[in-house]
């Protein structure tokens, strides 16, 4: 900044410019601090940037950094609502979309949408409040009720998002006397909201229940006041399941809590979609589940725990992201209770669901892909190692008309990139079979190896 204001008093140098004004008249001050929130808004910036260049310059590096690696993630941008067909900006046809978490196909079913329309006539656009003051509506408390009998459950608290869920559990239930041990694939927002609290923090091995016993021993020899499990259902990256049958086992054998998210797993899996406690026979044996209504349920936002009335009027009075974020608007309340009266009433999408998973896993083994995952899950990583080929090779398959994203470090490990296909009930069986012949067309023009195609 520089100038010279009315009254005579300089101010050339950036570093000096708080100082000087400190030290001019009263009068004088004032006009300089005028004269300084001008040239800010003047320049768009915000006071001397001396190493704002330094700053930006390494961010730039960096991004330049992941585009050598081929790990730099672009965005295609929808021109259509979310579907087993899509439109892409940029290109007119449509392309069958397998890598949306659209697991039943209600993001833009009729009657969701017309759940939401009725919501806003009735009920409006939004509360413009955190629910302990003047958020909460009577479409809230029968969500609350609707997710509390899906799952059988005594209570529910609902969320802006299942990040904001697990986000407020562990700090607000666990102090430095607890122990919570986590598998160590784990969803990002897991891992996160174990950091917020103050608990002794274990990690088990991916799927090691020898491990995780292991872990159970040295806490309980410790004293540890309570030992929660803290497990994904499914993961999302890799399509496995956990082991609930052996978790509830090793939580009875060790006086222990489990505490699983369900985000991919909820109205998807098990026979009417209860998700994996039902798939693994241990309904009622789960503790604590935590999930969301952004992805089968209407794909929207949203998200919720669940579990004992004790936990919930707990996370009602302490979980930050509950009492601090504004609650859920109106029209995803009564769309979601229509998602949950659907699905409650029949089990028809998930039979469908499943009969897509089986003929897509079967073929593609055949045809000599290598991937990954549990049998029953919708979610089929077709493992190819290397980021850029990943990234190629789903540019190709957009090319075929199929719409699916390579996935690489950091999202996953070094050298296991991907393509991540995930199976829907709104895809008929040709669109399936279509999903299938592209892989194996474009297979062969990238000249995939054995190695990868076994």
């Amino acid at each position: 900044l520089k100038g010279t204001c009315p009254e005579g008093t300089e101010f050339s140098d950036p570093e000096r410019v708080p100082r000087d004004i400190a030290m001019a008249s009263p009068s004088a001050s004032r006009l300089a601090w005028r004269a300084l929130r001008g040239s800010m808004v003047a320049t768009g910036g915000c006071g001397p940037r001396r190493h704002a260049s330094t700053f930006f310059a390494r961010m730039e590096s960096e991004v330049s950094a992941m585009k050598a690696a081929g790990t730099y993630k672009v965005e295609r941008v929808l021109t259509s609502p979310q579907a087993s067909s899509v439109t892409v900006a940029g290109d007119a046809a449509p392309v069958l979309n397998f890598c949306a978490n659209n697991y039943l196909g209600l993001s833009n079913d009729a009657s969701v949408v017309a759940a939401a329309q009725q919501a806003l006539s009735t009920h409006g656009f939004g509360l413009s409040s955190v629910r302990f003051i003047c958020g909460t509506q009577d479409l809230h408390k029968e969500l609350e009720a609707a997710i509390s009998a899906f799952h059988g459950m005594e209570d529910t608290i609902l969320y802006p998002s299942c990040f904001d869920a697990n986000a407020g559990i562990f700090e607000a239930c666990f102090g430095p006397e607890d122990a919570v041990i986590s598998d160590t694939l784990n969803h990002a927002s897991i891992i996160d909201g174990i950091r917020l609290c103050k608990a002794q923090r274990h990690r088990y091995n991916h799927l090691d229940m020898e491990h995780l016993e292991e872990i159970l021993k040295e806490c309980v020899e410790k004293g540890t006041r309570n030992r929660l499990i803290v497990t994904d259902g499914v993961f999302s990256m890799d399509g496995d399941i956990a082991p609930l049958q052996a978790i509830c086992d090793l939580a009875e054998r060790y006086d222990a809590q489990v505490f699983v998210d369900e985000c991919h797993a909820t109205g998807l899996l098990g026979t009417t979609g209860r998700g994996t406690p039902e798939l693994c026979g241990v309904a009622g044996r789960v503790d604590i589940i935590n999930s969301t209504l952004g992805k089968a349920l209407g794909g929207a936002t949203g998200g919720y725990t669940t579990g004992p009335r004790a936990l919930i009027e707990l996370l009602r009075n302490k979980a930050r992201p509950y009492l601090f974020s504004n609650t859920l608007a109106p029209s995803v309340a009564g769309a979601s209770l229509e998602v949950f009266r659907m699905i409650s009433s029949s089990s028809d999408l998930v039979e469908k669901l499943q009969a897509n998973v089986r003929h897509f896993r079967g073929a593609m083994r055949e045809a000599g892909f290598e991937i990954s995952g549990n049998d029953s899950c919708p979610i089929v990583p077709v493992m190819l190692g290397d980021a850029k080929l990943a990234t190629e090779m789903a540019d190709k398959m957009l090319e075929e008309g199929i719409y699916v994203i390579g996935f690489s470090y950091p999202v996953v490990p070094k050298g296991k990139a991907r393509i991540r296909v995930q199976l829907s009930a709104a895809h008929s069986v040709e669109e399936v079979q279509r999903c299938i012949d592209a892989f194996i067309k474009v297979g062969k023009k990238l000249g995939l190896t054995s190695s990868l195609m076994k």
